[in-house]
């Protein structure tokens, strides 16, 4: 059960955090928007690191987590790219599908087969984000071609081996694979930054609302690491991939944005989820 609270509770923080980013990213762009985020989480957690005495793990779990940062922000990358693209219908739903699939997959080759319920609310899962992903194309009209899911499937792979790799090297320190990720994840999206020019620092004004985002984007990290350390790693994952839900429905509590029914049921789908996974 702490595994699935957990689970839920990264979800939620993750979610707040894409809602955030999303407010930041307006006027910053992606790319220094995701950075302030790796950067500038990385301050508190080491600080927090250091406090608790937990800035050692073994080097293999150093080089799992390291991997996990490069990875997850080679998806964001990935999946930004595929947004500049123009494949908005695709893209999203693809890359969250993935990075869910991927996780549960490896989970049930490396742990066994879950309970019956527990599967079905993974499939569940599974069709929430996807409806939850949707942000308004009609379906009769939606064409995929290969080429137009390369990018968001890639952004998929590189979302659900971060999941995959943090439970693999999270499992002896709470906070060192939270370092070991924004350090790696951070010199990454530094290098893009720099090669793309964006290495400026943030809007006097934005400050407020880009310490909101990295202070829930900590949240959500914490509370993962937590997830499969308490637990099976693809129903921690498989949660957590919900953050989507959370961050559409602050969109519509905060912005008014509106929630289309293929959403709307998506939502309904992922408490039914939620439901048969505790089962």
């Amino acid at each position: 059960m702490q595994s699935i609270l957990f689970g839920l509770a990264s979800a939620i923080g993750w979610g707040a955090g894409d809602f955030m980013g999303g407010l930041v990213s307006r006027r910053t762009g992606a790319v220094r928007a995701s950075l302030y985020v790796q950067a500038g989480g990385l301050l508190p957690v080491l600080a927090i690191a250091l406090f608790a005495h937990q800035l050692t793990m073994p080097l293999a779990d150093w080089l799992w987590c390291g991997a996990a940062g490069v990875l997850g922000s080679l998806g964001f990358l990935a999946l930004y790219l595929a947004l500049a693209n123009g494949q908005m219908s695709t893209a999203a739903p693809i890359a969250a599908i993935t990075s869910a699939g991927l996780p549960a997959i490896v989970g049930i080759l490396k742990d066994g087969m879950p309970s019956g319920f527990t599967l079905t609310g993974f499939l569940f899962a599974l069709i929430a984000i996807w409806l939850i992903s949707q942000s308004g194309q009609n379906l009769a009209t939606l064409h995929l071609r290969l080429k137009d899911m390369a990018l968001p499937f890639l952004a998929g792979l590189g979302f659900g081996a971060y999941f995959i790799f943090v439970a693999q090297g999270g499992q002896t320190s709470v906070f060192a694979p939270m370092v070991a990720v924004r350090v790696s994840g951070g010199f990454t999206l530094l290098l893009v930054a720099a090669f793309s020019r964006q290495l400026q620092l943030p809007p006097r004004p934005m400050l407020p609302l880009v310490i909101l985002n990295i202070s829930a984007d900590v949240l959500g990290s914490l509370f993962f690491v937590l997830a499969v350390q308490a637990g099976r790693m693809d129903i921690a994952a498989v949660l957590a991939s919900l953050y989507s839900g959370a961050t559409v429905l602050l969109a519509w509590l905060i912005l008014r944005e509106k929630i289309n029914g293929r959403q709307w049921v998506g939502i309904v789908t992922a408490l039914l989820a939620i439901i048969l996974i505790t089962l």
